[in-house]
């Protein structure tokens, strides 16, 4: 019964909000939680579950049968055990590093090399610079299929150019040759990372001041000097940065080889990631291949922690 002194209700005490729903605090940090959901969940789909679903794989007898059955029998480390017993894993773990300082050894310095040459101002400059990103922009599927082309036992472009010079008239096999098929996958993963270098150590050369360089001038210093006692110390931050992120970004290639060698011939360049890739895919052994590529994980998170301490020690200094 209501009385006649109480005041009617209004909407507002029907739909009353509590003071902690209405306090800013707790939107800022709903607004939080909204921007980052989304992130998050694609986190942990397209990345936190298929690790940990790696990782579990690596310790199963996971075969094509047990999309029938749905029983992966518990092996224990026997996965591990007869990956890094294989004869094969010995070779691909040399030729991974192999490949890998070859390639970082090589992109490095000519991406250094063109980084200074294009931090002098010329005609073209820039347009020449945008050129150089072509590398890295092409789809790598077309790369392999380009670079396939070039590197044609009978009639690639390397060999016709190489013939009408006189330097090689019998036609090497650089993709049919066990002593040059891993020359020439490094020869073509230097050609595809030359301007992810180029670029950042072109960004870091030009945080450094002109007037340093013009002192040294003054001093007399010569062009080698200048690079050496002004351009080398302060850029040592970012090439760190650049080196560790290549050896990341280098040990897991495996699109690029695909391309060109499928691994052979004869396994002369395999790779880690590549041999996964076969035991996954083409043998279906996905518990011998989820256990290699647990190793290529833990190698590739020994070289992300080495940049991470990198990346800081840059941005202290």
């Amino acid at each position: 019964m209501v009385r006649a002194t109480d005041p009617p209700a209004t909407h507002d005490d029907a739909v009353a909000v509590p003071r902690f729903w209405q306090s800013h605090r707790f939107q800022r940090r709903a607004a939080q939680v909204l921007f980052l959901a989304p992130a998050v969940i694609y986190m942990v789909a397209f990345f936190g579950y298929p690790i940990v679903k790696n990782f579990m794989m690596a310790f199963q007898e996971y075969t094509t049968k047990t999309f029938y059955t749905g029983e992966a029998p518990w092996v224990g480390l026997t996965n591990y055990a007869e990956v890094v017993s294989s004869p094969v894993f010995s070779k691909a773990l040399l030729n991974t590093v192999l490949f890998t300082a070859g390639s970082i050894a090589g992109q490095f310095v000519i991406g250094l090399a063109l980084a200074v040459f294009f931090r002098r101002r010329f005609p073209l400059n820039g347009l020449l610079r945008s050129l150089i990103l072509l590398p890295w922009l092409i789809p790598l599927i077309v790369t392999g299929a380009v670079w396939r082309w070039i590197l044609d036992k009978d009639n690639g472009a390397l060999n016709r150019f190489l013939a009408a010079i006189g330097v090689a008239t019998d036609h090497p096999g650089w993709l049919t040759s066990t002593s040059l098929a891993l020359v020439a996958v490094i020869m073509v993963n230097i050609w595809i990372g030359i301007p992810f270098n180029l670029t950042i150590l072109y960004g870091g050369l030009q945080d450094i001041p002109e007037d340093l360089y013009e002192a040294a001038s003054l001093d007399g210093a010569s062009g080698w000097q200048r690079f050496r006692y002004v351009t080398w110390p302060l850029l040592r931050p970012v090439v760190s940065v650049v080196l560790v992120l290549g050896v990341v970004y280098t040990i897991k290639v495996l699109d690029v080889i695909l391309g060109l060698t499928g691994g052979g011939p004869a396994n002369a360049s395999q790779t880690i990631a590549t041999l996964s890739y076969q035991l996954s895919f083409t043998q279906f052994d996905f518990g011998q291949g989820a256990a290699l590529g647990n190793v290529l994980i833990a190698i590739s998170l020994v070289f992300a922690v080495l940049y991470l301490r990198a990346n800081r020690r840059a941005v202290d200094e």
